[in-house]
């Protein structure tokens, strides 16, 4: 008998001050959150950890990282006090051989990517959390190859979770469009739910669409999706719309789960969470 599979998620995590606010995405993680059976672990692939090296965290206690700035206090003082899970460092190496994975004992920690998204989803914070570091240095294939070899770790009672955005241009923030998008923002967000829900195995195609470079001026923020992308194109599954949106113009909140049996709220947000009005745009940490 084959052994159940625990799901998994893309997150489009937005600002930072969405660990703070009760909207319609927030609402959407704690579903997911509250949908999925209790996991051994959780696994992060988080936009914010985005280094020239593959690395697991491999600390008993990892430590709150507030990798941000000009945002208001009350966002500092969030602590997400998860354990971590050495052990998992060894299982990942092994799955993604021939490829090296270091194990960072002291260094980093959970960054916003993991935290903002994890204290609603899943906010008792007593579940081992790890990340894995985004390989800055490899292409779009080589990252959704290996979100395909992590599809192991779904039978081992691992929760694995990617948190980024889809469309991620902070230089082309518009203030006066809160729950707004720029026409290039949904071609291009539209064709990525498209790919996702049918050929997620094509996402790295998506390099070649007309508005990818407005979309992804770097590639950070939309790595993380094609870790689900790989992890669907394993099962031969399509990824299902969680939620789906737009914040600023140029930032989508859309949202993925594989296996995941949680209400679907799709449309626009009202009420996004504001982004830091003192910063210029590109340096707003979202």
């Amino acid at each position: 008998m084959a052994k159940p599979r625990m799901p998994a998620a893309f997150l489009g995590h937005g600002s930072p001050m969405n660990a703070l606010e009760r909207n319609r995405f927030t609402g959407a993680w704690r579903a997911f959150g509250a949908s999925v059976p209790r996991p051994r672990a959780i696994l992060v692939v988080s936009a914010h950890w985005y280094v020239n090296a593959l690395a697991v965290t491999a600390m008993p206690r990892p430590r709150t990282i507030h990798d941000f700035f000009g945002f208001p206090q009350a966002l500092f003082d969030v602590q997400y006090p998860a354990p971590g899970l050495p052990d998992l460092h060894g299982e990942v190496a092994e799955l993604v051989k021939p490829d090296p994975v270091g194990a960072d004992v002291d260094s980093w920690g959970l960054d916003h990517g993991t935290w903002s998204v994890l204290v609603h989803a899943f906010p008792d914070a007593d579940i081992p959390v790890v990340q894995l570091s985004i390989d800055a240095r490899k292409p779009f294939d080589w990252h959704l190859a290996l979100g395909a070899k992590l599809a192991e770790l779904r039978t081992r009672g691992v929760l694995v979770v990617g948190s980024g955005n889809v469309v991620h241009n902070l230089r082309a923030i518009d203030r006066q469009q809160p729950d707004g998008a720029f026409d290039w923002s949904r071609r291009f967000d539209e064709r990525a739910r498209e790919l996702m829900a049918e050929r997620p195995h094509e996402m790295p195609s998506l390099a070649s669409h007309p508005d990818f470079r407005l979309a992804v001026p770097t590639p950070d923020h939309f790595l993380p999706v094609l870790y689900l992308a790989g992890l669907a194109a394993a099962e031969q599954a399509g990824a299902r719309t969680l939620v789906e949106g737009y914040a600023y113009g140029s930032l989508s909140m859309t949202a993925y789960t594989l296996d995941a049996h949680c209400p679907q709220a799709t449309g626009a947000v009202s009420g996004a969470a504001p982004l830091d009005t003192t910063l210029p745009a590109e340096d707003a940490n979202v």
